[in-house]
């Protein structure tokens, strides 16, 4: 298989992932299933296509064999249009991309590398690495440890002891599971499982016209702002999310909490505030999304797939997506201001009327 070093994949060529004598009788017998596992390109056309194309056989010898679209494309051929062979590429390439990602979920405990997962889905290291990052933001060795983040805070939610929880949930060691949920939880695996006991987290609950607003902070800043119809349900979700915290409910006696929550009910209305402190914690791929969103400006919109391509991730809108539906901060991190391509507004985990409430406010100023 190809080479994998320093987690960066080396791109292959097709004789790496099957002979041209494979690929030619593919193409010689119009194989439907080969499509999207190779391209052919005819050097006296200048045009490449998927093996099943309906056109007439070129000569054997006027014939390259290509492992995608864009390797074809880069070496100066054009893309037939009586096949469309981009779009079997495309197509059959994310079905092995999700292959590949529920392979991940149901082997929690192997440990896989890049080569032999890519060869498990018939693709290439590069390509596999390349569009899993582009469907799930991740690549496939961070969406496994994120899974196994997730398995551990499962685990200790149910009450399982530190060490039980670290080994079920797939980690190698309790000092990996320590530095990987320091960096992602924002707290060791022991504090998790305590409900971050010890942590003093205030709220307050405010009005405004898109109903009740909650908004929770510890000492660092704000870990919460949550929109809703009903306090109670507020407060339900708040004690859900920090189970175990100290959590006070300051009622309008804590100036601190009173100016952070006028401060959200200002950014809720469109005008232009000081961004209040935050203390949350997510994944490497939430934390980098969040901070573009800061970056948009009150009265504009991006679409999903725009952040995506100004983050350098091209093609991975729906990974950009998730992130805005796990912001933990509703207003502060304007995930509302992102929409889909045709300019929907797309989902929006605070209900999809309150977001075209907020745009409109917001380009009213």
């Amino acid at each position: 298989m190809g080479a994998y070093t320093a987690g960066i994949a080396v791109p292959k060529k097709i004789d790496d992932v099957l002979s041209a004598e494979t690929a030619w009788g593919a193409v010689s017998s119009r194989d439907r299933t080969s499509d999207g596992s190779f391209v052919f390109a005819v050097r006296t056309t200048g045009i490449f296509c998927r093996p099943s194309c309906p056109a007439k056989r070129p000569n054997r010898d006027n014939v390259e064999f290509f492992l995608s679209a864009e390797e074809a494309s880069a070496a100066g051929f054009r893309a037939c249009k009586r096949c469309n062979p981009e779009e079997a590429v495309r197509t059959l390439g994310e079905k092995r991309v999700r292959e590949a990602a529920q392979y991940i979920e149901q082997h929690p405990d192997e440990s896989l590398s890049l080569d032999a997962l890519a060869s498990r889905v018939t693709l290439s290291p590069f390509h596999l690495q390349r569009e899993f990052k582009k469907i799930f933001g991740l690549t496939p060795r961070a969406y496994q440890a994120a899974l196994r983040v997730g398995r551990l805070k499962s685990n200790l939610a149910a009450g399982e002891s530190v060490s039980r929880a670290t080994y079920s949930a797939g980690f190698g060691s309790s000092r990996a599971a320590y530095e990987t949920a320091s960096k992602t939880m924002g707290m060791t695996p022991g504090e998790f499982r305590r409900g971050a006991e010890g942590k003093r987290i205030r709220y307050e609950i405010g009005k405004s016209y898109l109903g009740k607003i909650l908004v929770a902070a510890t000492d660092k800043g704000l870990c919460s702002v949550a929109l809703g119809d009903h306090a109670s349900e507020l407060e339900r979700d708040l004690e859900k999310t920090f189970s175990g915290a100290v959590i006070t409910n300051t009622k309008g006696n804590d100036k601190q909490m009173s100016k952070w929550l006028e401060l959200v009910v200002a950014i809720a209305s469109g005008k232009k505030t000081q961004s209040p402190p935050l203390d949350i914690s997510g994944t490497a791929f939430q934390l980098k999304v969040w901070d573009a969103l800061r970056q948009i400006p009150a009265g504009t919109t991006r679409s999903y797939s725009q952040v995506a391509s100004e983050l350098g991730l091209k093609g991975a809108s729906r990974a950009v997506g998730s992130a805005c539906g796990k912001n933990p901060v509703a207003l502060v991190i304007p995930c509302h201001r992102v929409l889909r391509t045709d300019g929907e507004p797309g989902g929006y985990r605070w209900g999809v009327e309150r977001k075209r409430q907020i745009l409109t406010a917001e380009k009213a100023l």
